[in-house]
C-alpha cells in the first residue's frame, strides 16, 4: 500500500465489460475487490459478482514482473481446476481505457460473490460447534488442491470465503504453486502467522521459495486453533512475537501452548498439524486425505458421500486457459507481442480486451462429459446444452454448480461417467429428483450408463448412491 486506501481505486459506476462497479469489498497489497452487477441486456447469469483488480500500467518493471506472476498463478489455477471448495472465476478481463491511465491495463478477475469471510466471522467469536463444520470444508478444499498437485501457499481466515448458502470457498491463489515432484515454487510473500518454522528462514531462489503441501497443513493447524479458541497456538501479542516463538519452538526451546478451551477431540489433530518440521508433519498428519477423515470425525459431521475431485479440464479448456494468460501477459507489456484475441470482443463491449483460443477443438456428444462426472443433456445422444457435476447438488438452480437450463428445459439424455475403480469408490450410481432438497425421486442412473431418456424429465437435484 502507498498511503491510498485501496491498491486499485475504481469509482462507483465504472463499467468493465458487462459489469458495473459498486462498493469496495476488500483490498490487499496488490489488488482490490469490488462488488459488481451484471448490466447485460440478455440477463446472462450471474447477476452479481466480485471483481478483483490487479494494477499494471503505472508500476516499475520489477513490480510488473511480480504482478504478472500473481495474475498468471491465479488465472492458471482457476481456469484449470474446478471444485465446489474453490472460488469460481467466471472470466478474466484486461481494462483497455487510455482515458483512465491509473486503470488502463489492469487485470480483472470476475469471481463468484461471497457473503463474507471466515476472518470476519471469527471476529465475532462463534461457538466451536458452529465453526467445526466449516473447518471440514476448508480441509476438503486443501485435500482437493493437494490431490490435483497444487499448494495454496497462503491459507488464512481472510482467504476463506463464506457463501450465501453457508458453504466455504478457498480463495486468493496469488501464491498458489503447482508441484514439480515433491516441491513447488511460490513467491516469497507469505503471512508469518500461518507460515511453518521451516519456511521462516528458508532460502529464496530465483524461482521463489520451495514449498510443499505440509506448509498448508501447518497453516490449517493454526487456523483451526484460532477458529476454535480465538487464540493463536504460539505465545505472543504481536505477529513478530509469535514468529519468534515459532522459531524457538522449532529449535526445541519453546512449547506449543494450546488453549485449555480447545475441544479435546481436536487437540491431537492440531498438535500433529503443528509438528515443527516438514518430515514430522508428514508422518503425523499423514497428508490432507487422512487429515480430512480425522477432521470430519472430530467435527461430528457426516462426510459427503462423494468428495468431488479436482482435475484439469478438457484439452479445449486448457487451451483457453493458456490463451487467457497470454492475453494478460501481453496487456502487461511483458514480452508478448500481441493479445490472443487480436482486438476487442464485441460480445463484451468496448474497453475490454479478451482472449480467444484459436483452433481449440471441443469434444462432442457424450465425450464432453469428463471422467468422474455425471452429465445431463437437453437433447438425445448427449447433444444440446450440458450440465455436469462431480458431487451431489441438492438444488440445480441455486446450488454450488447451478444449471442454466434447469427448471425450464427437459433433460433428454444422461451419461454417468463417475466410476473410479482406482480409488475404490462405492458411491457410483446417481439418483435424480424432480424437486430441490432431494425430493420426488424420478429415476436412478447406473455407473457407465450413456442413455437417451425414454421420456423427458426435468431434474432439479441429485445425489450419488452406492447402488440404484
Amino acid at each position: 500500500m502507498t498511503g491510498r486506501p485501496y491498491a486499485v481505486e475504481v469509482p462507483a459506476g465504472y463499467r468493465v465489460g458487462r459489469w458495473e462497479i459498486g462498493e469496495p469489498i476488500g483490498s490487499g497489497a496488490f489488488g482490490t475487490v469490488y462488488a459488481a452487477r451484471n448490466t447485460s441486456e440478455d440477463g446472462e447469469p450471474p447477476q452479481r459478482a466480485a471483481l478483483k483488480f490487479l494494477p499494471t500500467g503505472t508500476h516499475t518493471p520489477r513490480q510488473l514482473a511480480h504482478l504478472r506472476d500473481l495474475a498468471e498463478r491465479e488465472v492458471n489455477l482457476l481456469k484449470r481446476l474446478r471444485s465446489p471448495r474453490l472460488i469460481h472465476m467466471y472470466e478474466a478481463l484486461v481494462v483497455d481505457d487510455p482515458g483512465h491511465p491509473e486503470l488502463d491495463g489492469a487485470t480483472v478477475l470476475v469471481l463468484e460473490r461471497a457473503h463474507g469471510s471466515l476472518d470476519a466471522l471469527l471476529s465475532r467469536r462463534p461457538a466451536p460447534d458452529s465453526v467445526s463444520p466449516l473447518l471440514v470444508q476448508v480441509c476438503e478444499g486443501l485435500a482437493q488442491l493437494h490431490r490435483a498437485g497444487w499448494v495454496h501457499g497462503d491459507l488464512k481466515p481472510a482467504n476463506i470465503l463464506l457463501m450465501d448458502d453457508g458453504t466455504v470457498r478457498l480463495a486468493d491463489f496469488n501464491s498458489a504453486a503447482e508441484l514439480e515432484g515433491t516441491h513447488a515454487y511460490s513467491p516469497a510473500f507469505t503471512t508469518p502467522d500461518y507460515t511453518p518454522p521451516d519456511l521462516l528462514w528458508s532460502d529464496i531462489g530465483v524461482r521463489g521459495m520451495r514449498i510443499r503441501p505440509s506448509a498448508d497443513v501447518w497453516a490449517f493447524g493454526v487456523l483451526a486453533h484460532l477458529a476454535l479458541t480465538g487464540r493463536h497456538p504460539l505465545p505472543g501479542a504481536t505477529t513478530a512475537a509469535r514468529t519468534d516463538a515459532a522459531v524457538r519452538y522449532a529449535r526445541g526451546t519453546e512449547e506449543l501452548r494450546l488453549s485449555p478451551e480447545l475441544p479435546s477431540v481436536w487437540r491431537q489433530i492440531i498438535t500433529d498439524c503443528l509438528a515443527p518440521t516438514h518430515e514430522e508433519r508428514t508422518a503425523r498428519a499423514a497428508g490432507t486425505a487422512t487429515l480430512l477423515r480425522r477432521v470430519t470425525q472430530a467435527a461430528g459431521t457426516p462426510r459427503p458421500s462423494r468428495l468431488p475431485r479436482l482435475r484439469p479440464r478438457s484439452r479445449a479448456h486448457v487451451l483457453l486457459a493458456s490463451a487467457t494468460v497470454t492475453a494478460l501477459l501481453a496487456a502487461l507489456g511483458l514480452g508478448v507481442s500481441a493479445l490472443a484475441s487480436g482486438g476487442e470482443s464485441p460480445e463484451r463491449g468496448p474497453g475490454v480486451r479478451a482472449d480467444i483460443a484459436a483452433g481449440a477443438s471441443s469434444p462432442a456428444g457424450y465425450d464432453r462429459c469428463s471422467r468422474g462426472f455425471v452429465c445431463f443433456f437437453t437433447e438425445p445422444a448427449g447433444r444440446g446444452d450440458m450440465c455436469a457435476w462431480e458431487g451431489d447438488d441438492v438444488d440445480w438452480t441455486k446450488g454450488e454448480h447451478s444449471c442454466g437450463w434447469a427448471g425450464r428445459m427437459d433433460a433428454r439424455s444422461v451419461f454417468n461417467n463417475g466410476h473410479d475403480t482406482e480409488a475404490g469408490e462405492t458411491f457410483v450410481d446417481v439418483v435424480h429428483y424432480a424437486k430441490p432438497a432431494l425430493r420426488d425421486r424420478q429415476s436412478c442412473v447406473e455407473v457407465g450408463t450413456k442413455a437417451t431418456l425414454s421420456a423427458p424429465v426435468r431434474p432439479l437435484s441429485h445425489t450419488w448412491a452406492e447402488s440404484c
